[in-house]
């Protein structure tokens, strides 16, 4: 008898357990607005790019949808390379987003930016779409607090 008992018991506490793990995933964001970091620390032209067509895939879904949607590029470490100015294989996609995609931006961070600079023994010169966050990695973290969606290509 016991063992029908606790059966009821386990599903109820299963149930919460899913609705609680699923909710999240699935909830609309509060004011209507779609928000994803999209995460750069290689120096992979391919890694890039991907992260690049993540981007505009993104932007093409929600606005089919009439929805917005907010989209940052992070690039640190080595993906830092992807907003350098005299380097970037990907800099005519970049200047092509920044003139076609008011919602898409690329932070740069500075700790990267700082340690690349000294050791080219002048200030590297980035992007102009490219804006100067402290640090990549604690920017990504502060927007994941904030809710945003994370995405590693």
């Amino acid at each position: 008898m016991k063992k029908f008992a606790i059966a009821p018991t386990l599903l109820a506490f299963s149930l919460v357990l899913i609705t609680i793990w699923i909710a999240p995933a699935n909830a609309a964001p509060k004011d209507g607005v779609h928000r994803v970091v999209i995460h750069v620390d290689d120096n992979d032209p391919k890694r890039m790019n991907m992260a690049l067509n993540n981007a505009a895939n993104v932007d093409a879904y929600y606005k089919a949808k009439a929805q917005q949607v907010e989209i940052e590029v992070v690039a640190y470490g080595p993906g830092l390379i992807m907003l350098h100015a005299a380097k970037s294989p990907v800099k005519k996609r970049i200047t092509s987003f920044g003139q076609n995609f008011d919602n898409i931006s690329f932070k740069a961070c500075g700790n990267t930016h700082r340690k690349m600079s000294k050791k080219a023994g002048k200030k590297v010169v980035l992007l102009p779409q490219a804006k100067m966050v402290s640090s990549g990695v604690v920017h990504m973290i502060q927007r994941q607090e904030e809710g945003w969606s994370y995405i590693r290509p």
